[in-house]
Parts: structure tokens; sequence; C-alpha cells
């Protein structure tokens, strides 16, 4: 009878030591990847991979770069798909688009992949105009849509990215409208959400000290790897190692 009540007493305790345990945070599996100007989703093609293969759900935003408002409508617009807490990626101007979409509430956190960092009230190209430009080679259309000269974009853009897939990239390239670089976001959200930033520190698309002081504003953990603006392109096991990092830290 002793034992009885001795097992009772012990299962009882067990229930109620699980029931006031404190619970663990479910990984969070769920990244969405955002592109910036002159490019498009496909160039996330070899981080996802990654990313999948090691057991993430990966969604790429395909942005129209029409409008910023456009822009993070088709960023809600997936993430809103999403089954829990998500990662929000962006580059370049992506940056941009996720300090805006990055509110939504089943963001957990931010990650900027050579990309701008802007706070409220601030724009991509009045981030720019605050450091000695990385290149003279941005034209426009007579409709105002921005573009890299093809002639100058591997250079620019994709300097360690192969010379074939870089010409095909300068020709393939996603115009950005100049209203939508000039708009202001309203909100940042990495007030609110932790953030991570690479800096490629061999960029000539985005000044590599505006990055650097973009990220250390926003108080983002940083690392820095020695490769162009296409660093997603060019270095994917890096970039995918930090969005794996911010993935395991948000999910403590």
């Amino acid at each position: 009878m002793l034992n009885k009540h001795l097992v009772a007493a012990t299962a009882a305790v067990a229930l109620l030591s699980a029931a006031i345990a404190p619970l663990r945070a479910a990984p969070l599996k769920n990244v969405v990847l955002v592109h910036g100007a002159f490019a498009d989703g496909s160039g996330w093609r070899r981080v996802a991979d990654i990313l999948a293969k090691d057991g993430y759900s990966v969604s790429v935003v395909q942005e129209p770069l029409t409008s910023l408002a456009e822009d993070v409508a088709a960023t809600l617009r997936v993430l809103n798909l999403q089954p829990g807490p998500t990662l929000l990626v962006g580059h370049s101007y992506g940056g941009v688009v996720i300090t805006q979409a990055g509110n939504a509430p089943n963001v957990a956190g931010l990650v900027y992949i050579a990309a701008f960092i802007p706070d409220k009230g601030e724009s991509a190209l009045g981030l720019l105009s605050q450091m000695p430009a990385a290149n003279n080679d941005t034209r426009a259309t007579k409709d105002d849509f921005l573009y890299l000269d093809p002639a100058a974009f591997p250079a620019d853009f994709a300097a360690d990215v192969p010379a074939p897939l870089a010409n095909f990239m300068a020709h393939s390239q996603a115009m950005l409208a100049k209203d939508a670089g000039a708009a202001p976001v309203t909100v940042a959200a990495w007030h609110q959400k932790r953030s991570w930033a690479l800096i490629a520190a061999r960029d000539h698309n985005i000044n590599p000290d505006l990055e650097r002081r973009m990220a250390k504003r926003a108080g983002s953990e940083t690392i820095e790897v020695p490769a162009s603006h296409a660093v997603y392109v060019s270095k994917p096991d890096e970039v995918a190692h930090l969005i794996e990092r911010a993935a395991k830290a948000v999910s403590q």
C-alpha cells in the first residue's frame, strides 16, 4: 500500500513539474527571402537550396520594384502564408522592404545581406547620398526606372561571380522605380525585432562603410565577408550560415 501511495505521489509531482515548467520554444523553420534592385528572386537559389537541405521551409518574394508600398505588399502576401514564426531576409533594397514589412506579427527576426537598414523617414536613395558613392553607373530610363549600366554591372554588382553568370545578370536585371528608391519607410522594425547583418567588404554597389554604419546603428549582430554586392550568389554558404544562426537565436 505504501509503495502505491509513493508511486502516485511521484507521478503527481512529475505532472505538476511538467505543468509549471517553461515551455521550450519550437525551432523556427520558416524563412522568407527578399531580393533587391537590379535582381530577382532567382538569385537566392543556392541559399534556398542550402536552407532547405537543413530543414528550413523557404519562400522567395518576387517584388515588382514599382513602388515601396507594392513591394511591401508583395512581401506581406508571402508572410501571410507562413505557418508560424518567420525569419525575414533582405538583400540591398530588399533591406528597405523588410524594415517596413518586418513589423508583421509573425516576423521573429530580420537578416540584412549587403542591405540598406533605414530608420523611420529614410529611403535607399537618401542613405546612398550620405556617403561617397560606390559607383557612378546607375542610369535612368525615360520613365524614371533605375538600372546599372550593363557594361559596368559585373564589376559593380557581381565582381566575384563567374563572368558568364555576371553578364547574364547584367542583361536580365530588374529595374527599380526611382520613386521606390526614394520612398521613406514609415516604421523601422529593427527597433522592436532582433537583427543580423552581413557586410560585403568588397561591395561596389553600396559603400561598405555605409553598410557598417547602418548595422551598428540598428544594433545588428554583424559579420563581414570579403565579397561583392552579389554575396548571396557568390558566397551562399556564408549567407545561409548567418540565416541559420539567426533562426536558432530567435528560437531560444
